[in-house]
């Protein structure tokens, strides 16, 4: 099945297979749909749909072989190719996801990050370069470099995201609690870590009521 076919509500949940499959036993050769749904916990019928997604080796009572599974999903998440990024905006989160070692293992190579505070250029603990935002363009054209990731302040994020574009980024992953305005070629995601805490504290809130 192509990757176009595979709903983003699966995608979301391939990471999370993934990690399973790979903290197995390597003496553990075949795994069950029922096996990682109990794992997880997750519906049979959802994650026998989501690996249905992705892989038709699956046979019943037998199960998936776990290490051709693991290919078909990174194949699927595009782990095999190395996705070059850069950095918008060197504050705590920036510098912490430009030292970040977990992406390498998710294909993808954060190069460097760019700010417009001079006094933040040089290189990083991790040993990643942090340039002025000058230098960006220039940059761009000699890494074609095409993700970028704006963890600035949210009245930044709109000129942050214009200078990605015009450097020639393709795809903006965006941190910053803003709503950007991006052409129709530009692929976007957005990190909204207040509407994820709502939904953890909501869902707290919810089992603290059952059990009272």
């Amino acid at each position: 099945m192509a990757q176009n076919e595979i709903s983003v509500a699966t995608i979301q949940r391939l990471p999370i297979y993934l990690d399973y499959l790979k903290s197995q036993d390597k003496d553990t050769a075949r795994i069950s749909a029922t096996t990682i749904a109990l794992a997880l916990g997750f519906g049979e019928v959802q994650v026998r749909k989501d690996l249905a997604s992705v892989s038709s080796s699956g046979k019943p009572k037998i199960g998936y072989h776990i290490r051709e599974l693991i290919k078909q999903i990174e194949e699927v998440l595009g782990y095999n190719n190395v996705n070059n990024a850069i950095i918008i905006g060197a504050g705590k989160l920036g510098c912490a996801l430009l030292g970040y070692e977990g992406f390498s293992h998710s294909g993808l190579n954060i190069l460097a990050a760019f700010d417009a505070d001079p006094s933040k250029t040089g290189k990083t603990e991790s040993g990643k370069p942090i340039y002025s935002m000058a230098e960006l363009s220039d940059f761009c054209k000699k890494t074609k470099v095409h993700i970028g990731i704006i963890t600035v302040p949210a009245m930044h994020a709109q000129s942050a995201c214009d200078a990605l574009i015009e450097a020639g980024i393709l795809a903006v992953w965006n941190f910053a609690p803003a709503h950007l305005d991006i052409p129709e070629h530009i692929i976007i995601k957005n990190e909204n870590m207040a509407s994820s805490l709502a939904v953890l504290s909501s869902n707290l809130a919810k089992k603290l009521n059952e059990e009272a």
